[in-house]
């Protein structure tokens, strides 16, 4: 299959402030986002890609230091997404650290830093900015939206706040909340960082430090919650880092602790802590039931007319199978055309990234589908403006 190529991101810019779901606004704020294939004439074969809690608007292809974007075997000529036939857009949110208007960018009332003074934002305000710009963009109606993990609580959120202006939702690995469990890493991960003495509250940067330490600690916290158990047994086991053991309560013994720190290393030098923050809050408080006394159902009652498919994997842990059961049980009680595929793999949560050759065709069969159903497709004229 062909690569999409070096691509470039672009900036849209808006003024108008845009309504929070905490009651706060912000305006002039910034996303960067990229594009691949071609938009037809009757602007009806557009797909967003939304993105999961370290990943941006790089979805594909290559950017300028030839780095390939985070689902480039999802996305481009003759892959599932196929950019023969669908213009798509990958975005990045606010409160982000690749672009976008986030806490690293300047506060235009104090001339500084936003830090910890950046607001708080939800998972319904990303969809409500990725609106704007998708009309922006002068695109009435999107073929389909494709999330996974928290990108697909995005796809759901669409189908929700926005439902005439998105024919299709594709969400995988996804949940229509957070369980106890998951909140519970996610502040264990939060309080390493906000405990890093280099914090400052979370105004490092007007110190020119960066918590790195709870940035690590962070990070492999949350990467043994994206890998299954059979996967960890299977890749490094109980094997040691050198032939005898050490005898040591500080240093590296077992091969699974030097891969943790690597991945904590890594990710502690292109990670922002604030944004950090944000997003695993936003993955907290996404809950659309919340609003309905906890019903399921009665939430994705303003999905009708929407179109779904849902996937997730065995050994997902994090987000299971039977949570993604909980939306298919929602939507045919709506009524609403719902396709599940649940997919035997190894990897854990992280499987919705990775080539399963099962995942990829149940992939390209609805894509394949959205494309014949909206090859004839008029938007909804004024359908949805924001």
């Amino acid at each position: 299959m062909a690569s999409i190529g070096t691509v470039s991101p672009q900036h849209m810019t808006f003024a108008e402030p845009l309504p929070l779901k905490s009651g706060a606004s912000i305006g002039g704020y910034t996303l960067v986002y990229e594009t691949y294939g071609t938009l037809n004439a009757a602007r009806s074969n557009a797909v967003l890609v939304c993105h999961a809690l370290n990943a941006g608007h790089h979805v594909a292809g290559l950017d300028a230091e030839g780095r390939a974007g985070w689902w480039d075997n999802m996305v481009g000529p003759g892959k599932p997404l196929d950019t023969n036939r669908y213009f798509v857009i990958g975005v990045n949110n606010l409160g982000s650290c690749f672009g976008s208007t986030g806490p690293m960018h300047v506060n235009p009332a104090t001339g500084r830093a936003w830090g910890a003074d950046f607001p708080v934002v939800t998972v319904e305000d990303w969809v409500d900015a990725q609106a704007r710009l998708v009309e922006r963009l002068g695109i009435r109606q999107l073929a389909a939206v494709l999330g996974g993990s928290l990108g697909g609580m995005q796809a759901l959120a669409w189908t929700l706040r926005h439902p005439q202006r998105v024919r299709h939702c594709v969400a995988v690995a996804t949940a229509p909340n957070l369980s106890a469990q998951n909140i519970a890493f996610n502040e264990v991960a939060r309080r390493a960082i906000v405990t890093d003495p280099e914090f400052h509250g979370g105004h490092f940067y007007a110190h020119g430090a960066v918590p790195r330490r709870g940035l690590r600690v962070a990070r492999m916290i949350g990467h043994i919650t994206y890998l299954s158990d059979d996967g960890m047994e299977r890749k490094f086991g109980r094997t040691l880092r050198a032939a005898e053991l050490g005898y040591t309560t500080q240093d590296i013994e077992f091969q699974i602790e030097g891969y943790l720190r690597h991945q904590g290393d890594k990710f502690s030098e292109y990670f922002d802590a604030n944004t950090y923050l944000l997003i695993t809050r936003a993955l907290d408080y996404f809950d659309p039931a919340r609003d309905h006394g906890g019903d399921l159902s009665a939430a994705f009652g303003a999905a009708r007319g929407n179109r779904f498919l849902l996937v997730s994997f065995t050994t997902d842990w994090r987000f299971s199978p039977a949570r993604s059961r909980e939306l298919v049980k929602a939507l045919v009680d709506n009524r609403i055309p719902v396709n599940y595929a649940e997919i035997d793999a190894p990897h854990g949560h992280d499987a919705f990234l990775l080539d399963d050759a099962r995942y990829l065709g149940v992939m390209r069969a609805y894509f394949d589908r959205v494309h014949a159903d909206v090859a004839g497709a008029v938007p909804v004229p004024g359908a949805g403006d924001v």
